[in-house]
């Protein structure tokens, strides 16, 4: 998949999804609302994020912290967020990317500072490492390298994730009805 963007530290729910006079009138139009993603960072995210379809989001330090506004994972799952790899996660956010299905990783600081927009990455044997030891053999195929990441998650987080995030997870636990 393909870095869709590559955002410093400290990034808030604010900056993914932000909210506001000019939003407000969308909160239940998810299609909407994804057009003003991460738009006070990057105002070409959306358009890349949509043109690639599917793709990961590179964050430094406590990356989700702020509001737990639920948006700021639904609307990055919407335009096709597979993964967020990070040096540290805000806790309630980290909880929403799992719910919303959105794998969240930590990286080091030497891969941090590798990772660059458009880089495409592999992430192997994902079910795998996740339902293990958490560690997720990676490869930067642009740049050549390799690196790991790290899920740090609850038996149970690992449970919605494998089922594709929380509504599944709830689906299934009552026999596939919904």
């Amino acid at each position: 998949c393909k870095v869709l963007l590559r955002v410093g530290d400290n990034i808030t729910t604010d900056h993914i999804a932000p909210a506001g006079a000019k939003v407000l009138p969308y909160r239940s139009n998810i299609p909407k609302i994804a057009e003003f993603a991460f738009e006070n960072v990057d105002g070409s995210f959306y358009e890349r994020a949509r043109e690639a379809g599917e793709g990961v989001i590179v964050g430094g330090e406590n990356y989700g912290q702020g509001s737990s506004r639920e948006h700021a994972a639904l609307v990055p799952m919407y335009l096709g967020v597979q993964a967020v790899l990070a040096k540290s996660f805000a806790r309630i956010h980290k909880a929403n990317l799992v719910n919303f299905g959105i794998l969240p990783l930590v990286i080091d600081d030497a891969t941090y500072q590798a990772l660059k927009n458009g880089d495409e990455i592999e992430l192997s044997a994902v079910h795998a490492a996740i339902a293990g030891d958490g560690c997720i053999a990676a490869r930067n195929l642009t740049q050549g390298t390799d690196f790991t990441a790290k899920a740090e998650l609850t038996p149970k987080q690992v449970e919605v994730l494998m089922t594709g995030g929380m509504l599944n997870y709830v689906r299934q636990a009552r026999g596939g009805q919904a």
